[in-house]
């Protein structure tokens, strides 16, 4: 599988290289982000945008991905992906809110939601 790494300040973009996720590839997705070497403490932009096709194992592994930061008090964001796969993964994982078009628009929604909880204003 065939990826790309960014670090910015609080932020980790993993950038998929690929144009079809199939079910290997997918659990190899999951491992692959989840045992990134800095991700503790980052936040996580998941760039989709070579992304063309993806089976059900491959939404799963995204949102699962997905989840594991906020299971850890942090934020993430999906941005890249086509409109089918948007489309996709937004039925079947209503609760992942942070699917944007573009990288600068994660940027912001992570960072947002990192300021927010840094002043505790998610509760109000």
């Amino acid at each position: 599988m065939q990826f790309k790494i960014d670090t910015k300040e609080k932020i980790l973009i993993f950038r998929l290289e690929e144009a079809n996720l199939d079910a290997k590839m997918a659990a190899e997705l999951e491992n692959e982000v989840l045992r990134t070497p800095g991700l503790d403490g980052l936040n996580l932009i998941l760039d989709l945008h070579s992304l063309q096709s993806a089976g059900p194992e491959a939404l799963k592994a995204i949102f699962t991905v997905y989840q594991h930061r906020y299971d850890n008090g942090l934020s993430a964001a999906v941005t890249g992906l086509n409109k089918v796969l948007t489309a996709e993964l937004s039925a079947q994982y209503p609760e992942m809110l942070n699917i944007v078009p573009t990288e600068a628009e994660a940027i912001d929604m992570v960072m947002m939601e990192s300021f927010e909880r840094e002043l505790d204003l998610g509760d109000l």
